[in-house]
């Protein structure tokens, strides 16, 4: 592959990473609030191991090209993140009175399955994938288009996995250890992906006016 090709999604890539989301809310209210971080990051990886596999089987062209799985990838996103959100708000509400069922989830194969959901049905995360990985690969390159999206897709996996790594256990340590801060964190983590939730579906519904 083009080295420079290479260089240029690594960039686009950590911006975005960086740039706060529906990741980004959900590690933080996990690892702040119950502690959980390798399960949480595991389960967002595996969803863009899987968005990866859509574009090495062939799929991501037809996905792109057909506005209603789009449509409804994003609509199915956006209820996932609102469902989670609400999830996320009311547990902040009943660790306030110290309830069990405080946990934003119940064992850590919950955690890694909403981590799954999160940033398999993050509809920015599908815009990237399908949109802007793609022009980084070139057909006159030595690997086959397959193999150009695995490896671009890894590059991704890698840089987020040890970013967000690094921000839920400082999430963990730093803020765990002050429960009235976590429980903060935790309702402003679940206020923001209701948001992100009811942006991209009004997103949908201007775009279906219009």
């Amino acid at each position: 592959m083009e080295m420079t090709a290479v260089l240029g999604f690594a960039l686009i890539a950590f911006t975005l990473i960086v740039v706060p989301g529906p990741d980004w809310a959900y590690i933080l209210a996990a690892g702040a609030r119950d502690h959980v971080v390798v399960p949480v990051v595991s389960g967002v990886m595996v969803g863009y191991a899987l968005i990866t596999l859509v574009l090495v089987v062939g799929l991501g062209a037809l996905v792109a090209a057909v506005p209603a799985v789009l449509l409804g990838l994003t609509v199915a996103g956006s209820t996932y993140l609102l469902y989670l959100g609400w999830k996320t708000v009311r547990s902040a509400s009943a660790a306030e009175y110290g309830q069990v069922q405080g946990a934003l989830a119940s064992s850590s194969r919950a955690y890694f399955a909403r981590g799954v959901g999160v940033s398999a049905l993050n509809p920015k995360a599908l815009l990237l994938f399908l949109s802007i990985l793609p022009q980084f690969t070139r057909v006159s390159a030595e690997w086959p288009m397959p193999a150009q999206f695995a490896a671009l897709g890894g590059i991704y996996i890698v840089m987020a996995s040890l970013i967000y790594l690094f921000l839920g256990f400082a999430a963990d340590k730093v803020l765990g250890s002050r429960p009235q801060v976590a429980q903060i964190l935790t309702r402003v983590a679940g206020i923001a992906m209701i948001c992100l939730g009811v942006g991209l579906i009004g997103e949908q519904v201007l775009e279906f006016v219009s």
